[in-house]
């Protein structure tokens, strides 16, 4: 593993142990030449997955953006961070065990937005403006009706 700083690879593992939901690993590192401690995180991935993005790109499924999108749409919300890991474990699952290298943009979007909208309707609507592409107010007037009914 590379240090972080220093980018010297003489790094040594300090305590491992299951991360809060029991989905990973954290390991405290410290790096032998800066001496400076990190933390990574070793997750179990079955597959790797592809995204086909609607412009016809194919791109690598990443779990980083994945969590910057809820970041975005719950920003400034009071949902709970563990929920949040939850909810983006259970999406990662559901994609990996699809048992297709490849998912849909849309597929991803529809699981993000149902676990939005049992998380925070603000946050729901938040992606949904993107996700949709709204243009303008009438647009989210229309899916916030639509929320109601």
């Amino acid at each position: 593993m590379l240090c972080p700083i220093c980018r010297s690879e003489d790094t040594q593992v300090k305590d491992s142990r299951p991360s809060e939901d029991g989905t990973s690993i954290r390991r405290r590192r410290q790096c032998g030449e800066c001496e400076a401690r990190f933390t990574t995180f070793e997750r179990v991935q079955l597959r790797e997955i592809s995204v086909l993005k609607r412009d016809g790109r194919k791109v690598p499924f990443s779990r980083e953006k994945l969590e910057r999108s809820f970041n975005i749409a719950l920003r400034k919300r009071s949902v709970h961070e563990n929920d949040v890991v939850m909810a983006i474990n259970d999406i990662v699952r559901k994609l990996e065990s699809t048992g297709e290298a490849d998912v849909t943009s849309d597929y991803v979007g529809s699981l993000v937005m149902k676990a939005l909208l049992s998380l925070d309707k603000v946050g729901y609507i938040r992606y949904a403006s993107v996700y949709k592409n709204f243009e303008d107010a009438s647009d989210f007037e229309s899916f916030v009706n639509d929320l109601r009914r």
